[in-house]
């Protein structure tokens, strides 16, 4: 991942501008004009080796297993149009994307921004029945969000919730969605890394999230990411497309892990609003790409700003003063560099933005930060995350 400030990030923003969401979005009478945002893609499987070593699922019992599990998402959104003379308007249209059951009780897990500003959202099923849903609770610093369908005369098939702690590079991976809205499509993969981030719908960043090579296209946002005991290790949310402005797969997808899904459930299912610590900084990471400003540390989350009234600012913490220019970048120096935060090493502020998102409002972390020729520990209570930066 390219160096972003940590506060300041957006959707589009992670990897210099390419990765996108995948939902397909389909706004405007007498039109069709496509908007990405999440998806997977069309591949095949035979036999899939077990990860934890157990006998091996092929790709054939896995997906008759689990596709009747995999819902169609279709969401009807209303924008606010302006024409050219001014007057205003609404257009209205179809965003489409995948989801999976978790419970008889018609519970269905998808992706935050495959029914952001829905008016009406409605799931169709592998029967081809389909249901109106509500949505009964969303977090959009995870892009992640609950469906309810009433079960009356749904035959609901829930998908096993595995653990991501446990998975490795190399494990074999399945994706079931939506892509292009080929419904219930099969593809397979690898794990091609861990612990990468993404940018969230409200800016914020999401951790910890899988990198796979399973074909994941526009319409699979929302779908499950499978090992190969047909349990679900994540949600698949965004691809990487390189900044060509492209649509399709490359190769490189990434699903929030169902860990971080399931942390969240029970807050999901009362409708209640995840809360996370917040410090209240924009900072941005020391490498080698800043020697030329001879800063007092070779690592560690350069101070830009700090938020007036911020849980950073109580605690001291000070923002760069002084603008300077290297490599292309306009750098603010002057400011404190975090080194350490709550016992955790902070080398970047992607770092730092982790530790905070971890902590829960009210809770007291030591920061050891470097000031000039010091190193000095500041205190700081962590307030409530802000809905969106």
């Amino acid at each position: 991942m390219n160096k972003q400030n940590a506060v300041s990030m957006g959707l589009a923003g992670v990897a210099g501008g390419g990765v996108v969401a995948l939902v397909i979005g389909v706004l405007g009478v007498g039109s069709t004009t496509t908007t990405v945002y999440g998806s997977a893609g069309i591949s095949s499987g035979g036999a899939v080796p077990a990860a934890d070593g157990g006998s091996p699922l092929s790709a054939r019992e896995i997906y008759k297993r689990d596709a009747p599990g995999v819902v169609f998402i279709s969401s009807t959104i209303v924008q606010q149009t302006q024409d050219q003379f001014g007057f205003g308007g609404q257009q209205s249209g179809q965003a489409t994307g995948s989801g999976f059951v978790i419970d008889k009780k018609g519970l269905i897990l998808t992706n935050y921004h495959v029914v952001n500003g829905a008016t009406a959202i409605r799931v169709g099923f592998d029967d081809k029945k389909t249901a109106p849903a509500t949505l009964v609770g969303k977090d959009p610093s995870t892009d992640l969000a609950l469906l309810k369908v009433n079960t009356d005369g749904l035959d609901l098939h829930p998908l096993t919730l595995g653990s991501s702690s446990a998975v490795q590079v190399g494990d074999p991976v399945l994706a079931i969605g939506n892509p292009f809205n080929l419904d219930r499509t099969l593809t397979t993969g690898v794990v091609s890394a861990l612990q990468r981030r993404i940018a969230a719908p409200n800016g914020f960043q999401i951790s910890d999230v899988i990198q796979t090579d399973a074909a994941i296209n526009p319409g699979n946002s929302g779908g499950p990411l499978l090992n190969t005991a047909g349990e679900v290790i994540g949600v698949n949310s965004q691809i990487e497309t390189g900044g060509s402005g492209s649509s399709g797969n490359v190769g490189i997808g990434f699903a929030v892990p169902i860990n971080t899904a399931k942390s969240i459930l029970p807050a999901l299912s009362q409708g209640r609003r995840v809360e996370r610590g917040w410090l209240g900084v924009e900072s941005t990471t020391v490498d080698a790409s800043l020697s030329s400003l001879r800063l007092s540390s070779g690592y560690g989350a350069l101070v830009q700003r700090v938020v007036p009234k911020s849980p950073a600012a109580a605690a001291g913490i000070r923002g760069g003063s002084r603008q300077r220019t290297t490599g292309g970048q306009q750098i603010f120096v002057g400011g404190d560099i975090i080194i350490a935060a709550g016992g955790h090493e902070i080398r970047t502020s992607d770092d730092l933005a982790a530790v905070i998102a971890g902590d829960k409002p009210g809770t007291k972390v030591p920061m050891k930060v470097r000031r000039g020729k010091e190193t000095i520990t500041l205190n700081v209570t962590l307030g409530v995350r802000p809905a969106k930066l």
